[in-house]
């Protein structure tokens, strides 16, 4: 089995899926930061397709960045200058060749994650 990577954005101050978030995958070597990929999450807070798909999957070190001030305020749940939360980065290491799901649950003021699956 390849290793891949999916992702999914769930609102849970609205009890909906977070359509129209901005989500950003960056691999870390070292003190180095590089993007990878930005996309953008579909009516079911996921993306249309894995933000690491298999034929590029490596084992390593990577961050995914979720614009999560844009889309409270697109959403009316906070303007600039009330924002708790702006950018979510969540740091994480793959040491397996598997299947990764790396899910956020989001509100103005909190957010969490974990390993799915």
């Amino acid at each position: 089995m390849a290793g891949y990577l999916t992702t999914h954005v769930l609102d849970t101050a609205r009890g909906l899926p977070a359509e129209g978030l901005v989500v950003m995958l960056f691999r870390i070597e070292g003190s180095e930061r590089r993007g990878l990929v930005q996309m953008v999450t579909n009516e079911d807070g996921r993306t249309d397709t894995p933000i690491l798909p298999k034929e590029d999957f490596e084992t390593g070190t990577y961050e995914l960045l979720f614009h999560a001030g844009h889309y409270l305020q697109a959403t009316m749940q906070g303007e600039d200058d009330t924002l708790f939360l702006n950018e979510v980065p969540i740091r994480f290491t793959m040491t397996e060749d598997t299947h990764y799901h790396v899910p956020l649950l989001l509100s103005p003021y909190s957010y969490s994650t974990y390993r799915g699956s």
